[in-house]
């Protein structure tokens, strides 16, 4: 029990010297850190390929026969006849392979892929992926990929056992696919930049834009920034600079930011994150928890001297309930240092503060939201 609350106190000590140690103190970031620009958001893209040279891990053509459809018609590009006869090897496995297209990509550039098996499949290990397009939402192909495969995961099998760790039908080919497409990109025509905000705020957006005006106003002698809502901040672009340069200077600007209140609480780990700005109104809190534990003992009855008993076992069970807790104490945290000094005074486990911190949300002394994971 001294142990939990010893960690549980240190990790949310260790919560609220990342925060600061006055919750009035608002954190800085750079504007890079907490935003990004509107053009230069990432696609996705996504083709069927396979993957060859796997040692009997592959698709079982019977099970899978789109994989040996597409063996097929690899092969009659290739100039090979297929006619006649059906492969029963497994060295072959269809895959759905993904990526990620950055922003301002340019061709001949190398990004990775993910590969993930679409049959029966039982390893990936070892294979490689032959030449497969990848293709955006708009149909058109954006990337080729080719390369080895690497998984983590492992599978050891013998003929009474076998051992799985991680996953073998998913892996991934670094640098395995090259852009042959250049996403159409008007950066430099644009006329002023669209700043997002990570995590929507209208004190954080007016922030920033309060900040990037105080630094036209010195260089350029205007204000350029506006906040249009709690997410988005316009950036109006000077006649006479370059809007590459005037982005590279914006994004390495400080701003304070600000968050709302929050606690998030997972009830299958027992992870609790307490925001610096969490406050409680003071309210009285009781918790109590109530162990049943059964004992089963067992005693052994011997017949007596020369009769012609028999040995039983005679049941014997014993039954204890023990109620621990259930001191009331009071908690109010003005602040979270506070607040957590209090919850562990209270002497309870983590699934303890959880129910506590629902109870409280519940009495609307809570001052925050409470997030249920």
């Amino acid at each position: 029990m001294k142990k939990l609350r010893f960690l549980l106190h240190s990790l949310m000590a260790a919560a609220f010297v990342l925060t600061g140690f006055q919750p009035a103190m608002a954190a800085t970031s750079r504007i890079k850190d907490i935003a990004s620009l509107q053009a230069g958001r990432d696609n996705q893209l996504i083709g069927y390929g396979l993957i060859v040279g796997l040692q009997g891990s592959g698709d079982s053509l019977r099970a899978s026969p789109f994989t040996e459809q597409s063996m097929r018609a690899m092969l009659q590009n290739l100039g090979i006849s297929t006619q006649g006869g059906q492969s029963g090897a497994k060295n072959t496995a269809a895959v759905m392979v993904t990526a990620t297209l950055p922003p301002f990509a340019s061709p001949g550039s190398r990004i990775d892929v993910n590969v993930s098996s679409l049959g029966d499949a039982t390893s990936l290990r070892g294979g490689t992926l032959i030449m497969t397009s990848l293709s955006g939402a708009d149909g058109q192909i954006y990337a080729v990929a080719q390369g080895s495969v690497v998984v983590s995961g492992f599978t050891a099998q013998g003929q009474a056992s076998s051992v799985t760790e991680g996953v073998t039908t998913g892996g991934r080919v670094p640098n395995g696919a090259i852009i042959e497409r250049q996403l159409p990109s008007r950066f430099k025509d644009g006329i002023d930049l669209v700043l997002q905000l990570r995590n929507p705020d209208f004190t954080t957006a007016v922030g920033v834009a309060d900040t990037v005006n105080r630094y036209a106003a010195k260089k350029y002698g205007a204000p350029i920034a506006e906040a249009r809502d709690s997410q988005e901040i316009a950036v109006e672009k000077p006649k006479t600079v370059d809007l590459a340069r005037l982005m590279a200077d914006i994004e390495n600007l400080e701003v304070e930011t600000d968050t709302p209140a929050k606690v998030v609480v997972n009830e299958r780990t027992g992870t609790i994150v307490i925001g610096a700005d969490v406050r409680v109104s003071k309210v009285a809190v009781s918790y109590g928890t109530l162990t049943v534990q059964v004992t089963e003992t067992p005693q052994v009855i011997q017949p007596e001297p020369f009769s012609r008993g028999q040995t039983a076992l005679q049941p014997q069970t014993d039954i204890t309930a023990q109620k621990t807790g259930g001191k009331v104490a009071m908690l109010e945290g003005p602040d979270l240092k506070t607040l957590v000094a209090g919850l562990n005074n209270i002497g309870v486990k983590p699934d303890g503060i959880i129910a506590i911190l629902q109870g409280i949300k519940s009495a609307g002394a809570l001052q925050a939201e409470l997030v249920l994971q």
